[in-house]
């Protein structure tokens, strides 16, 4: 039996509920897309179902011009091959087949250069010029990343660095950057589980566990690699990872990574998350909840003791991302932890951090109890298999540390000029 616009209704049902555990009841062509009731990541996540099950390809394009289910049925349709294969037969493998000395016809399937996506960007890059538009991204900044920064030999005011302290560039930092080097060198040279470790990691390890209010940290080479080692490896496919909408990418991909089942809540809230929680969390075997302190792009800062509490009730892990939130939140820039009173640091399972931001480095941290971070050291990829944080950076971050603790003045300082730039906007109607 060949497959039916109802066979692919179906599909289409079954991967919606897949998804976002909607349980569509009643769906026709003429159904909006809207309807389905997904964000855009989750859109993207359906597509690759419906590819997979029926072994096709889809376009990013293709799907932003789809404004109804009737549309995305032609879509397929015309995707699908002459012979369409039977509905029975939408999971079977095609042998393996020896292709030891064939090269496959089509240049997409091994040259990168003809990937779509690849010519896609060359594609938008060259629009620009036709159109004599100057690409707005990677300008050239000279200087110290400041309030004010020089593109072009022109002066404009910055607001797209996250300097928040301004201690990237600041004089004590920068001596003890430049101190690390002459003592260290500007690289450690290896994995710190053979020969990289040097006194200047466990000392900013212990500061950030002691300044959060937990017992021990770990840092790593890069904050996006922080997220995807960490949820890589801690959870697999039996696992479910829920998130906030807004969560950052390197989130996405750390579960894209594990395996694990994602399910998106919608920004902030926290019912539809305890919804799913009570739908399926007895299907997984670890359930972790995913939240940023501060999300950077909207400025609103997550409900912690809302969160803990689900996540004592379910029986979940609780990571927190506290990349634009530690150094900003709390005093002296504890972190979302201490900007709640009454919050016990150790109820979050993994605080995750980056030192990009307030710490005027770079690289990332995950902190937490002595024994998650022991086992991170000694097991998780992108901590074991990469070089130590190098010796300036980790100067830089310790240093930052120091002065943060030293000088409150300067995180409340940011508070009143934040809350100075949001009035003020407000004050002019812009939303």
């Amino acid at each position: 039996m060949q497959i039916t616009d109802q066979d692919l209704l179906n599909l289409l049902k079954a991967a919606v509920y897949d998804v976002n555990l909607r349980q569509l009841d009643q769906v026709d062509a003429e159904m909006r897309i809207s309807e389905l009731g997904l964000d855009s990541v989750s859109m993207m996540e359906l597509i690759g179902v419906l590819e997979e099950k029926l072994s096709i390809r889809i376009s990013d394009e293709e799907v932003a011009a789809v404004s109804k289910i009737g549309d995305l049925l032609n879509l397929i349709r015309k995707r699908l091959p002459s012979e369409l294969p039977t509905i029975n037969s939408l999971s079977a493998r095609a042998p393996d087949q020896d292709i030891d000395t064939v090269l496959p016809q089509d240049p997409e399937l091994y040259d990168i250069g003809s990937f779509p996506e690849v010519q896609k960007i060359e594609q938008r890059l060259q629009w620009l010029k036709e159109l004599g538009l100057r690409n707005p991204y990677f300008q050239v900044h000279e200087g110290t990343a400041r309030n004010r920064s020089i593109v072009g030999g022109i002066e404009m005011i910055n607001f797209s660095s996250y300097n928040y302290l301004g201690f990237s560039g600041h004089p004590e930092v920068i001596a003890a950057a430049k101190e690390a080097i002459d003592r260290y060198g500007t690289s450690v040279s290896a994995s710190r589980l053979v020969s990289g470790e040097r006194p200047i990691h466990r000392a900013l390890e212990k500061g950030i566990a002691q300044h959060i209010g937990v017992e021990d940290a770990v840092v790593f080479v890069s904050g996006h690699a922080t997220n995807v080692t960490t949820i890589g490896h801690l959870f697999d496919r039996d696992d479910l990872v829920l998130h906030d909408s807004l969560c950052h990418d390197s989130i996405l991909q750390g579960i894209y990574l594990s395996g694990a089942k994602r399910h998106a809540f919608p920004h902030g809230d926290y019912y539809q998350l305890e919804r799913i929680l009570k739908q399926i969390r007895n299907r997984y075997r670890r359930a972790l909840i995913c939240t940023e302190g501060l999300f950077s792009m909207d400025g609103d800062i997550c409900d912690l003791p809302h969160l803990i509490e689900i996540k004592k009730r379910f029986g979940c892990i609780l990571m927190v991302d506290e990349a634009h939130s530690i150094g900003v939140l709390g005093p002296s820039g504890r972190g979302v932890g201490h900007h709640f009173p009454g919050i016990d640091p150790k109820d979050v399972d993994l605080w995750m951090g980056t030192l990009s931001k307030s710490f005027a480095s770079c690289g990332g941290y995950i902190a937490g109890s002595k024994r998650i971070v022991n086992y991170l050291r000694y097991t998780a990829p992108g901590f074991l298999y990469s070089v130590g944080m190098s010796p300036p950076n980790a100067a830089a971050a310790l240093k930052s540390l120091e002065l943060m603790q030293r000088h409150p003045e300067l995180v409340e300082r940011l508070h009143q000029r934040s809350k100075l730039f949001l009035d003020l906007s407000r004050g002019r109607g812009i939303n």
